[in-house]
């Protein structure tokens, strides 16, 4: 009897270390309860994005870098990793309950925010791949084909529209507060959306990095 107690003992303890230690803790995702939010381990995102490749970055923002990535299903996907400092980020628990209200946000205009990965200090967006990278990125390069007046009549009015959406429509308004050429996203339609919105709400109140980064390009 005592050595059988002693064994269950000894497999309790080893079902315990494997749960709490980042190397052998599961890897596959569970949804959050509330809303549309997917909860990634690092260990997915890593082999996304061929550990965070320089090959696969494709842009760099106020608030981090990005790279793509493809699924274990084979979906694209955009891994945003935020350079936001630790004491200007809110808790665990507000951090994905405030991504999971802005993942139920759906709108022609705007980029679907897919899940998000928290691992100790570390903090991961996921979103939906954007095939013609940015709005800036197509202004600027010259090797595209010519940005002709009606592609960007189409462009502005569905920004317009992503933003009435955010400004308007949604209930509690949200205010994108860093509009720019490289937070509108084009997809392999050249359809316009809109990145980057709500990101101040996952910020402490009180950060200043609300007025010093997101609130500098209107």
């Amino acid at each position: 009897m005592c050595s059988n107690s002693g064994y269950e003992m000894k497999l309790k303890l080893c079902r315990l270390s494997c749960f709490f230690s980042p190397e052998l803790r599961p890897t596959t995702t569970r949804t959050v309860e509330e809303g549309n939010l997917r909860i990634f381990s690092l260990h997915e995102l890593k082999r996304a994005t061929q550990n965070f490749s320089s090959a696969n970055k494709v842009g760099e923002g106020g608030f981090g870098s990005v790279y793509k990535g493809r699924l274990q299903d084979g979906s694209m996907v955009a891994v945003k990793v935020l350079s936001v400092e630790m004491e200007s980020m809110r808790g665990e628990r507000e951090f994905i309950s405030e991504l999971a209200a802005l993942s139920n946000l759906r709108h022609d205009n705007l980029v679907i925010l897919h899940g998000c990965c928290v691992e100790g200090s570390d903090r991961y967006l996921v979103y939906e791949y954007m095939e013609n990278n940015s709005l800036a990125h197509t202004l600027l390069d010259q090797n595209r084909m010519k940005f002709s007046w009606e592609a960007r009549r189409h462009v502005s009015i569905g920004v317009a529209r992503g933003i009435a959406y955010l400004h308007e429509e949604v209930k509690p308004h949200v205010l994108h507060r860093d509009i720019k050429a490289s937070n509108i996203l084009l997809d392999d339609n050249f359809t316009p959306k809109v990145s980057d919105f709500g990101l101040s709400r996952i910020l402490r109140d009180n950060s200043s990095y609300v007025s010093t980064r997101v609130a500098g390009t209107l």
